[in-house]
């Protein structure tokens, strides 16, 4: 998930994305490299750490809890070890201590981790813990979410998660600094690694210290990002290429891939909402608002149906208005209406019709929400994103009695969902005030011509719309080793149950074609 900046020169900008074993400091630190089964190490770690800008640790360590699980994935069960703790990512060239990394690894057991894929996951904000992948997608553990019912007891019951990618790869989920429990190690500051390029920068420093000290050199990796770790995953994949690390592939979940042609982080009277409108529809479809209304089953149609209309009829139309504010003639807005369910008057006042006008005007009364448009809340300040509030304690509650009572990590430190980073992020990148990505990933397509790219979106995401996505990934001019998928749901697209089985079928197929030799 993403957070929205306040009280900052970005907010005039942005609308962003929310034991055993080991020594005492980072030069003599030892990882604790995983049992190959039946052994469990408790840990307490007495390191405070917190998600303010100037916090840092003078004496880090690499300590880890280790425990044994088991998830039935396909009929089969697979025996895995669990590790968490942290690890120092050191700097690239002077091998100096960065920053400590905290970290829970599954590692399927008995497997060659020569040949066994290995996946790096975070999600975004910037400034957010890794707790939303951790707890909700493809670890051996999910919170039953049940996106996007806003009837289910909260909070969500931990189940056991048969759509699990552990029978595909071992799985890495890793906290930003200044992040759940990862923090800068002096003389270093969270605040240094505040930006785009040092963010990435230590994260490959991260995976590069991870794949020596847990022999994992040779196994096929992976990095999986969503939301502004799209982002992240687009410069990190090529400077872990440019740095000798060879990927195997890249999955963008809900990707903001280009800050400066997204019209809901920026201005919208200057940025067409073009990427937006295709996802108006679709929501519009799912509140029954289209005419004619489109089933649940016919949304792949109307999709490409708003594709075409996007690009023909409103692309044209909005550029036009941006340049003179002249409105189409009433049966172009009708048009409009019938796609979206936003009435006419609504494109008259405004035919650059940003996302979260939509979220108050498609439902009178109701404020739609921002990570997922399917739920809606009466009467409340669109300031508030039912899609957000409603999870948010379950996985607060979840992700705590987790690690203390499954993965027998404690600390007396507040695990930090969301740190202030975005407030005094440095988004600047090659050479723009707002990152565009997309040519970092071509560059790492090129460095490695086997490098595999699946981007997967939400039709019901009004945070980083799915059309927007294919928009930008058409920039990479049809390469034959990206695909792009859509799915019922909204940012998060593995809350929704159905659609995170349509989803792990599509990824254990990307993981197959990314490891063929």
């Amino acid at each position: 998930m993403t957070s929205i900046p306040k009280g900052s020169a970005a907010a005039l900008l942005l609308l962003a994305l929310a034991g055993c074993g080991g020594g005492s400091g980072p030069e003599n630190s030892v990882t604790v490299i995983p049992p190959p089964g039946g052994q469990t190490f408790n840990y307490t770690d007495p390191n405070a750490y917190t998600g303010s800008p100037n916090a840092s640790l003078s004496t880090p360590n690499e300590n880890t809890s280790v425990t044994q699980g088991s998830v039935t994935v396909g009929g089969q069960a697979i025996a895995y070890t669990a590790t968490a703790g942290h690890l120092t990512a050191r700097h690239l060239g002077t091998d100096a201590a960065d920053a400590s990394m905290f970290y829970v690894a599954y590692t399927a057991n008995g497997r060659d981790p020569a040949t066994r894929p290995v996946t790096f996951f975070y999600n975004g904000g910037p400034g957010s813990a890794t707790v939303w992948l951790h707890m909700g997608s493809y670890g051996p553990k999910r919170l039953d979410v049940q996106a996007p019912s806003q009837d289910i007891p909260t909070p969500f019951a931990l189940v056991e998660n048969a759509e699990s990618m552990l029978d595909v790869s071992d799985l890495v989920f890793v906290d930003a600094v200044g992040a759940g429990y990862s923090q800068a190690i002096s003389p270093n500051r969270n605040q240094t690694f505040y930006g785009v390029d040092a963010d990435a920068g230590v994260f490959r420093n991260f995976i590069r210290r991870y794949v020596t000290v847990n022999g994992r050199t040779a196994s096929p990796k992976f990095l999986f990002g969503e939301s502004y770790g799209t982002t992240r995953s687009a410069v990190l994949v090529r400077a872990l290429e440019t740095a000798g690390v060879r990927m195997s592939g890249v999955v963008l979940l809900s990707s903001v891939l280009n800050y400066n042609t997204n019209c809901g982080l920026g201005f919208t009277v200057q940025i067409s909402c073009v990427g937006y409108f295709p996802s108006y529809g679709a929501i519009g479809a799912w509140h029954q608002k289209t005419n004619p209304a489109v089933p649940v089953a016919g949304l792949p149609v109307f999709a490409q149906q708003l594709r075409d209309l996007a690009n023909n009829v409103y692309q044209p139309a909005v550029t036009t208005y941006i340049a003179s504010h002249a409105v189409p003639d009433p049966a172009t807005l009708q048009t409009f209406t019938n796609a979206t369910g936003i009435p006419v008057a609504e494109w008259q006042a405004n035919l650059n019709v940003p996302p979260d006008t939509y979220r108050i005007r498609l439902l009178p009364g109701f404020v739609l929400g921002r990570y997922d448009a399917r739920m809606s809340v009466f009467g409340a300040s669109p300031n508030i994103d039912i899609s957000n509030t409603f999870i948010s304690t379950s996985f607060d509650v979840g992700l705590r009695g987790y690690l203390t009572d499954t993965l027998r990590f404690t600390t007396p430190s507040i695990y930090t969902f969301s740190s202030p980073a975005i407030n005094t992020w440095d988004f600047s990148h090659d050479g723009n005030s707002l990152p565009d990505v997309v040519p970092d990933l071509l560059a790492a397509l090129t460095l490695n011509p086997r490098l595999q790219v699946l981007a997967v979106s939400g039709y019901h995401d009004l945070a980083t719309p799915w059309f927007q996505t294919e928009r930008d990934i058409a920039r990479l001019g049809g390469h034959p080793n990206v695909r792009v998928r859509n799915y019922p749901g909204g940012h998060m697209i593995y809350l929704d149950n159905a659609s995170r089985i349509a989803q792990k079928a599509d990824l254990a197929e990307f993981y197959r074609t990314a490891t063929q030799p």
